[in-house]
């Protein structure tokens, strides 16, 4: 498929810049992937859909603070930083992007706070992600790690909103975020409350956690029409033994799987058995799912309305169809569905 097919005129009102006031009362779409059907229903409603020893699997990746905002030495221009990865604990190395780049140059110096207690010097600008920042920090890691989040506020893509608020940091997050490591949270569990997980429980729907940490590559824009040519950002994959046991559980009786959001959507199929099982898993995924595509692991999936030309659109549409899926996001439009990491969900059954 090409680029070209997943464009589609998204007016600006339609992106959320705020979630709803109760994360499971946001709108859910329902998509009947085999014959088309639309169905408008409640968030919370997601369960009507599933029964006893059903399996939603879930992203417990957790924001951490990502975007510092600093001046340049000498020149003192603004300086926007948004932390990637940690690659060196000891040398206090970060992979980062730099905005904007083309004024950085290796051996510049940052400076971030109002004090600018907190120094970083550029070592390397050839990563294909932007540069590698040496932090220049005597005391111990903790006192870093808390001085360097300190600083940060959570990345909530500049087309939702330029700035993030002080309600951002509950509202970004998963209630049951729980391994640090992700640049953007996984929209779809952003939908589940406490209430939900206890209606689930008295339908003996189960869960189980998968981590992928989140960066920025789902939000990059495709800069080739040709999608087998795009090449996507790695993140770190873990699914421990318990819960590929109790994914393949599921399988093997019949129980349906649902994956929560596009990372899980990646993260199952990243390592597949050939009789469609989920292996466990720690290391890195790159994986990019277009259509057509044959997914081996879930047998429903949800997640929120995506932008044009996005390859969480890509992986969402390989999965219901190419031509029910965009005819879902024409109905949401029509609709006035909300899109973006704090927009209404998609459930496709």
């Amino acid at each position: 498929m090409k680029l070209s097919q997943f464009n589609f005129d998204l007016p600006q009102e339609r992106i959320a810049k705020e979630p709803t006031r109760w994360r499971d009362e946001a709108r859910l779409m329902v998509l009947h992937k085999d014959s088309g059907e639309i169905e408008h229903r409640i968030f919370k409603e997601i369960i009507d859909y599933f029964g006893k020893g059903d399996v939603f699997v879930l992203n417990d990746t957790k924001v951490f603070p990502s975007r510092l905002f600093g001046k340049k030495e000498k020149t003192g221009a603004d300086i926007m930083v948004l932390l990637l990865r940690e690659l060196n604990r000891e040398q206090r190395l970060w992979d980062v992007i730099v905005d904007p780049a083309r004024k950085i140059r290796i051996g510049n110096k940052l400076y971030f706070g109002e004090d600018e207690s907190l120094v970083a010097e550029v070592i390397d600008n050839t990563t294909s992600r932007g540069r590698t920042l040496r932090f220049l920090f005597d005391g111990s890691y903790e006192d870093f790690k808390e001085s360097l989040f300190d600083l940060g506020e959570p990345y909530v893509p500049e087309w939702v909103k330029e700035r993030t608020s002080r309600e951002d940091i509950e509202n970004y997050q998963t209630i049951f975020a729980a391994n640090e490591g992700a640049v953007s949270a996984p929209a779809a569990g952003l939908h589940f409350s406490r209430e939900l997980f206890n209606r689930m429980i008295l339908k003996d729907i189960e869960k189980t956690f998968i981590t992928v940490h989140m960066g920025i590559g789902h939000f990059r824009n495709v800069d080739v029409e040709d999608l087998s040519k795009h090449r996507m950002d790695s993140e770190q994959l873990i699914i421990s033994e318990e819960s590929a046991a109790v994914i393949n559980k599921a399988k093997r009786s019949g129980k349906k799987v649902l994956a929560v959001g596009a990372t899980v959507m990646r993260g199952l199929e990243t390592y597949v058995t050939t009789t469609h099982e989920v292996n466990a898993f720690n290391g890195w995924t790159n994986k990019f799912i277009f259509p057509p595509y044959q997914y081996s692991v879930p047998d429903a999936i949800v997640s929120n309305f995506h932008l044009p030309q996005s390859t969480m659109l890509m992986s969402v549409a390989a999965f219901g169809g190419y031509k029910n899926v965009m005819a879902a996001y024409q109905t949401a439009i029509e609709q006035d569905y909300r899109f973006g990491p704090y927009g209404d969900a998609l459930l496709i059954v």
